[in-house]
C-alpha cells in the first residue's frame, strides 16, 4: 500500500509539473507570435497559463500517464498553438523566435527550479541526495520533489523540442537559420517527421541524448557549490 501511495504522489507531482510546463511552453509561442504581429493565438485565448487552454486529453494526460506507470518512453504534447505566418513582420526572424520561445520558456523554468535547489543545498536544507535534512514534513518533502521534477522535466522538454526533427520546434528554428534554398528539403522531411521521431524515441536515441544532457545540467546547478 505504501508503494502505491508513493507512486500516486509522484504521479501527481509529475502531472502538475508537466501540465504547467506545457502551458507555459505553448503560451510562450502565442505571446511571441503576437509580438511579431500575429494575433491569432491571442484571439483564441492561448496567451494564458490556464491549463484548459492548452491541455490535450490524449497527448497531455493519457500518454504521459501510460508512460509513467509502464515505464514506456514518454510521448506527449499539448494543443498546438495556432499561428498565421502571413501576419508576421520579418518572417524568418519571427519564425526563429516564435519556434524557439517554447524551449526558452522551459529552460527559464529549469533555471529557476535549479537555482532554488542550489540555494537549498548551499544553506544545508537539502543533502547530496537532494533530500531534506532532518525533516519529516510531508509538505516540505513534496515541495523539494516537485522542484526536482520541474528541473528535470523542463531541461528535457527544452532539449527535446530543439531537436531538428519535424514537427518539433527545432526543425523550424533550423529552417529559419539555413538559407532559403534549404526550405524545400526541410518541407520534404516533414512528411516523414513523425516516423523519424518515433524511431528516435523507441530505438533509444533520445535516451542517449538525455543521458548526456542531464548530468551536465545537474553539474551546472552545483558548480562551485560547497563540498
Amino acid at each position: 500500500m505504501g508503494n502505491i501511495n508513493a507512486s500516486i504522489q509522484q504521479f501527481i507531482l509529475y502531472m502538475v509539473a508537466l501540465i504547467f510546463s506545457l502551458s507555459v511552453h505553448e503560451s510562450a509561442h502565442a505571446w511571441m507570435s503576437s509580438r511579431f504581429g500575429d494575433d491569432l493565438a491571442r484571439s483564441q485565448g492561448r496567451i494564458s497559463l490556464n491549463p484548459i487552454s492548452h491541455v490535450d486529453p490524449i497527448g497531455t494526460l493519457l500518454f504521459p500517464a501510460i508512460a509513467f506507470f509502464t515505464g514506456a518512453p514518454l510521448i506527449g504534447w499539448a494543443k498546438p498553438t495556432p499561428v498565421n505566418p502571413l501576419r508576421w513582420r520579418n518572417k524568418r526572424v519571427a519564425n526563429f523566435w516564435v519556434s524557439a520561445a517554447g524551449a526558452i520558456s522551459n529552460f527559464i523554468i529549469a533555471f529557476i527550479a535549479g537555482g532554488i535547489i542550489r540555494v537549498l543545498y548551499t544553506v544545508g536544507v537539502i543533502d547530496e541526495g537532494l533530500g531534506l535534512v532532518n525533516s519529516q514534513s510531508t509538505i516540505a518533502n513534496g515541495a523539494v520533489e516537485l522542484l526536482i521534477v520541474f528541473f528535470i522535466l523542463n531541461v528535457a522538454l527544452g532539449v527535446f523540442n530543439l531537436l531538428p526533427i519535424p514537427p518539433l520546434d527545432g526543425s523550424k528554428v533550423l529552417a529559419s537559420i539555413l538559407p532559403p534554398s534549404f526550405e524545400s528539403g526541410i518541407e520534404a522531411l516533414e512528411r516523414f517527421g513523425f516516423i523519424l521521431l518515433f524511431i528516435a524515441v523507441f530505438t533509444g536515441v533520445l535516451g542517449i541524448v538525455f543521458r548526456i544532457v542531464m548530468p551536465i545540467a545537474w553539474a551546472l546547478v552545483f558548480i562551485g557549490s560547497r563540498p
